[in-house]
């Protein structure tokens, strides 16, 4: 699968972009374990030509990390060019224009998914951004704004035409936010387009390896995006990639070696920032970590590994895990 210059091989599996989430640490570690390319929190336009300081550090690329896409959203033409070539300067190999997210402070004033009510702007933000950076431009975005109006079947062709070098859906709509199910149908529908040349990216509920290569072959899409389900668990990534190459799951490792791997995180978080924000960041992978369901009476422990204010005392409470986990 290629994607204008940048080759990638068969079953392609990527880190979707999250807010607070696809920093530049945990975006190092999901490529360790076989991302084969990695996204950033999406940049707010408004924000990075108004030179905001929390928004520019999102540029911040790694070498190690590539390729790396860099996100951007708004509802402003001009600020979306403009933001869109000073992401170009930071050298992200691909540009990608966020017309998905649901969340009310985004796509309620027009942003985002927001953009699925007004499709004629979506278009005319689209061209002017690929018109205004030599670097590839992609495309995330949704279903439609509800069950009503479910436009990605036509809006496809449209973007496309655009000159966009690779489009990503995600199998809802704004209405449902990350409730119910992804409908994957309507994906497959576009993918199956013969006017469709540019590769199509399927997202939503991509949370085991069974799943991922589900998506391959009944939708027979070019890349699969995998989002939530790689919080707290970034090592998902190694788990489908070998199912994806050998039809086989690969086996568990020891609880210690996911617990380290947690705990690498923490401490590239803690490295890039400093402890006590580093260790409120990791806090969110912690809690929904699938490393530790199944352990019984662990709500107080898990209340405590939340609690912790320093490396040393949130280490402390995790190796105790390790001991709780080898009696049961």
């Amino acid at each position: 699968m290629q994607i204008d210059t940048l080759t990638f091989d068969n079953y392609p599996v990527f880190l979707a972009p999250m807010e607070d989430v696809t920093d530049i640490s945990f975006r190092l570690l999901c490529k360790a374990f076989g991302a084969d390319m990695v996204y950033t929190e999406f940049i707010s336009s408004d924000a990075l030509i108004r030179h905001i300081h929390k928004t520019k550090a999102k540029l911040e690329v790694a070498e190690e990390e590539r390729p790396v896409v860099m996100q951007i959203y708004g509802k402003d033409t001009e600020a979306m060019v403009e933001a869109a070539r000073i992401c170009e300067e930071a050298r992200p190999d691909i540009l990608d224009i966020n017309f998905g997210c649901p969340v009310k402070k985004v796509a309620g004033k027009g942003g985002g998914a927001g953009m699925l009510q007004t499709p004629e702007k979506m278009l005319e933000i689209t061209a002017a951004v690929v018109k205004a950076v030599r670097i590839p431009v992609t495309v995330k975005t949704r279903l439609g704004w509800d069950n009503d109006h479910k436009i990605i079947t036509g809006l496809a062709e449209p973007l496309q035409d655009c000159g966009i070098a690779a489009l990503t859906i995600h199998g809802r709509t704004r209405a449902q936010m990350y409730t119910g199910e992804a409908d994957w149908t309507l994906i497959g529908e576009v993918k199956q387009n013969p006017r469709m040349h540019i590769p199509i990216i399927g997202n939503g509920d991509i949370t085991s390896p069974e799943l991922c290569r589900q998506a391959f072959k009944r939708y027979g899409v070019d890349a699969v995006m995998v989002g939530r389900a790689s919080i707290g668990a970034p090592w998902i990534f190694r788990e489908m990639k070998h199912y994806l190459a050998t039809g086989e799951k690969l086996a568990q490792e020891p609880f210690g070696y996911y617990l380290s791997i947690l705990k690498r995180q923490v401490l590239q978080s803690v490295e890039r920032l400093d402890e006590r924000r580093g260790i409120l960041h990791s806090r969110r992978h912690i809690a929904v970590s699938p490393l530790f369901k199944g352990i019984p009476d662990f709500k107080s422990t898990k209340i405590a590994m939340l609690k912790a204010n320093t490396v040393q005392e949130l280490f402390d409470i995790m190796d105790s895990i390790s001991t709780i986990f080898k009696t049961i």
